[in-house]
């Protein structure tokens, strides 16, 4: 292919070594053309270990740079809104990690934004791609679970009680547990269900975390890191979600226990991270039992990734990328967009306002 899409990471953690850059090189239409991060010495590491031509420290530099076309913001919740808004200025395409923003208002200056630029726009849920999900998606929309009437989703990890850095933070973060990991199940919910109409919800902090990995002591966190909520859809149809850091034992190889769940008037289906190619399905008399995910559904049509070879909870995650670059080449909306990050956002919004007041919120999802 003679014209790549040109990407530039901005935020040169662990999200982007593992997920993003491996996507970037599997596919034959993109290039890594640019990082960025605050921190000079790991921008000069990734060059080097990315075999990437430029690096800088300033996302105004790169959000300008001509030989740029889309950028990955992978970087603190906080700075996602200025970021986006900065490459989004430059007529860069646009793929955020999750929360978009502190807050739905943040989103929808994003949004609108993105829409008004002609620009594609795309939200870094992952867990989308996930084989199993991908064919739970199919059997409720589909009709083979019959009417939805219940969802269901656990997310426990077992972390340390240490530092999460500025994820343990308000002001930087805006939630914890919530938004970074019970948004991505809100996220699925609504792909599967449809819209939330109004939730209860509540979030609590146990751990102080007041104490850095080696020891050193910090100021102890102020966001959750045990999130749940009760919600009713447009549809009619209810659902629970819990997710915890706190969950002892629930190792499972690093990957933690995820558990989806659909329940039919026909059928049941479930969803597990850890067998991400394989479901439980099960009908009235037939107990849910493991069910292969078709061949199909193992991967998007057209994405390079070998879904025999790696991990099958981590090498799914690698077609996020190629979405976000077949939208830029094919000149269609990505899929999920920033206007599913405002519908999830929305509802995590919800989920505080409802503690706050201990009552039930409905859900304002829609662009201003």
């Amino acid at each position: 292919m003679e014209d790549r899409i040109r990407i530039g990471i901005i935020g040169a953690g662990a999200v982007s070594d593992y997920h993003h850059v491996p996507a970037i090189r599997m596919d034959g239409r993109a290039e890594l053309a640019a990082v960025c991060d605050a921190d000079e010495r790991l921008v000069a590491k990734r060059k080097a270990d990315w075999n990437c031509p430029k690096g800088t420290t300033r996302f105004e530099t790169l959000c300008s740079d001509p030989d740029v076309d889309a950028v990955i913001i992978a970087t603190p919740n906080h700075t996602h809104r200025p970021i986006a808004l900065a490459a989004i200025a430059q007529g860069k395409h646009v793929l955020c990690e999750k929360p978009l923003g502190l807050n739905a208002g943040e989103v929808r200056d994003m949004l609108g934004a993105a829409r008004a630029a002609g620009v594609v726009h795309m939200t870094a849920f992952t867990y989308r791609f996930a084989p199993a999900m991908r064919y739970v998606r199919h059997l409720a929309h589909s009709g083979e679970l019959g009417a939805p009437r219940h969802f269901r989703s656990q997310r426990f990890l077992d972390w340390p009680e240490t530092s999460w850095g500025w994820r343990q933070y308000r002001a930087t973060a805006g939630a914890g547990d919530l938004f970074d990991m019970t948004i991505h199940r809100i996220d699925f919910a609504i792909d599967l269900l449809g819209p939330l109409d109004q939730v209860c919800g509540a979030v609590k902090r146990f751990a102080p975390r007041d104490r850095a990995p080696d020891g050193d002591a910090c100021p102890p966190s102020d966001v959750d890191d045990w999130s749940t909520l009760i919600g009713e859809f447009r549809s009619g149809a209810t659902g629970v979600w819990e997710g915890t850091t706190l969950a002892k034992g629930y190792g499972l190889d690093g990957f933690g226990h995820e558990w989806a769940e659909i329940n039919g008037s026909d059928q049941s289906a479930v969803y597990r991270l850890h067998r991400p190619n394989e479901i439980l399905l099960g009908r009235s008399g037939k107990d849910l039992a493991p069910v292969d995910v078709p061949s199909e559904f193992l991967k998007p049509a057209g994405s390079p990734r070998d879904p025999s070879q790696g991990k099958p909870a981590t090498v799914f995650r690698y077609d996020l990328v190629w979405e976000f670059v077949a939208a830029i080449v094919e000149g269609r909306d990505a899929v999920p967009s920033f206007a599913d990050g405002l519908r999830a956002q929305a509802v995590a919004d919800a989920v505080l306002e409802s503690y706050a007041r201990r009552a039930w919120v409905s859900v304002r999802d829609e662009p201003a």
